[in-house]
């Protein structure tokens, strides 16, 4: 009995001798959260990635653009913000809007959105006829799944003539 005593006494003595050295080691690892109000450390990464960049020139900076851009698929289009400062500063933009080129669509689609029962058969055999490699079955399943696109990126000569022959035929 006396033996186990002893043994007990002795594992208690190293167990909470070892316990002060473990808490104290795991203190060491934890980081405590930045009180509320008070600004977040910077991550050590990032700060150095900034400070890079700051040290960089003009050229530099502008070299650096062109590779993120390539990099990430960005589009090259220029993103500066306008800040208007009142009138003064909005007639110009007026001006340069009325400058730049306006976009011009250069391809088109024709879509069957909704077509006469009583001319059905007619715009059936037209389909075929203008759809190349359609069957009459085909062209009957295309017509009944209405709306539904006939043709895409075309140009708009072409696209005026089918519109015109769908809907001579009841499109």
């Amino acid at each position: 009995a006396l033996r186990q005593i002893s043994r007990q006494v002795q594992l208690h003595r190293m167990y909470s001798a070892a316990a002060p050295a473990a808490a104290v080691s795991g203190a060491e690892k934890l980081v405590p959260p930045a009180p509320e109000g008070a600004a977040k450390p910077p991550n050590p990464k990032l700060d150095s990635i900034v400070n890079n960049i700051a040290a960089l020139n003009l050229l530099e900076v502008a070299e650096l653009s062109t590779l993120l851009k390539q990099k990430l698929n960005l589009p090259e289009t220029a993103f500066a913000p306008q800040f208007a400062a009142g009138p003064a500063r909005a007639a110009p933009a007026e001006d340069e809007e009325e400058a730049a080129p306006k976009k011009v669509q250069t391809s088109f689609k024709v879509k069957l959105v909704k077509f006469d029962e009583k001319q059905k058969v007619a715009l059936i055999k037209e389909v075929k006829n203008l759809l190349e490699g359609m069957n009459l079955v085909q062209a009957k399943k295309f017509v009944e799944s209405a709306p539904t696109i006939v043709k895409e990126d075309i140009p708009k000569e072409e696209a005026e003539k089918l519109k015109e022959a769908l809907s001579k035929a009841g499109a």
